[in-house]
């Protein structure tokens, strides 16, 4: 029983060694490259880009130093099925998206408004999608990454799941006009993609999802996050109560989220 013991306790220490050094490098990462991206004054951009950057040096190393892999081994790999997965993951991502404000613009609970001043051009729509393409990737890969890996292989899914899915929610606590119904969506959000992550095997279908839903709120000219991008020139103007449409801070603020992260895990 004492060797027995003593082997768990081991593994609990080796367990909590390679968190903790994952982690490390996950806060170094952002403080350095947050102060390197600093000059390009958008909050957005450094973030975005920021995160990605360091989230890929910090599963980069932990791999390489931890188990003799690289990058791609935490679910990058790409084929068929990552292909598939991406794919659906996008549909759902942005077709829950376009459910929620679709429906009631349709209903005439919100409308299309243009917005005094803007003018929209193709290039900045573009570049706006690239910057969140790599924050949606840079997200999967800090919270769904090596850490949430090896937790899920040591602790099981569900005992890794939840409480990283809360961390996600509270990490967007510091995000503009935050309510704590939209760090609840957020949690929801961020147990749904680990979810997304242990049935599929990959970072693929939560990236997807991740990405697609990103993708549709600003352009239908809805903030994202507490984020607000005026891509198109229009923005949706609510007829319905900030609970339900979710405010300044966007859709992720409301109860349509609330309803259709529960509907995306059937």
């Amino acid at each position: 029983m004492a060797v027995i013991a003593k082997e768990q306790l081991s593994r609990l220490v080796g367990l909590a060694l390679r968190v903790g050094i994952y982690v490390f490098l996950c806060g170094a990462g952002l403080t350095v490259f947050g102060w390197a991206l600093s000059p390009l004054g958008s909050p957005l951009v450094v973030s975005a880009l920021g995160g990605f950057l360091a989230a890929a040096a910090a599963n980069e190393l932990a791999m390489r130093f931890f188990e003799r892999g690289n990058l791609t081994d935490i679910g990058l790999g790409w084929g068929r099925a990552s292909t598939r997965n991406l794919l659906v993951g996008l549909a759902g991502g942005a077709g829950s998206a376009a459910l929620i404000l679709g429906v009631p613009v349709v209903a005439g609970l919100a409308r299309f408004q243009p917005v005094a001043g803007a003018e929209p051009h193709w290039r900045t729509l573009v570049f706006v999608l690239v910057v969140l393409m790599f924050g949606a990737i840079g997200e999967e890969m800090l919270f769904r990454g090596y850490a949430f890996q090896t937790l899920v292989a040591h602790l099981g899914a569900y005992a890794t799941i939840l409480p990283v899915g809360v961390l996600f929610g509270l990490m967007h606590a510091s995000n503009p006009s935050a309510t704590n119904l939209s760090l609840i969506n957020t949690s929801l959000w961020g147990i749904l993609l680990g979810y997304a992550f242990v049935r599929s095997g990959d970072l693929w279908l939560p990236i997807g999802l991740h990405l697609g839903w990103n993708w549709m709120l600003p352009v239908f000219g809805v903030n994202l996050s507490g984020f607000t991008m005026d891509l198109t020139g229009y923005a949706l103007d609510w007829r319905i109560g900030p609970l339900w449409s979710g405010g300044a801070y966007g859709p992720e603020g409301g109860i349509l989220t609330t309803g259709v992260v529960i509907l995306l895990f059937v």
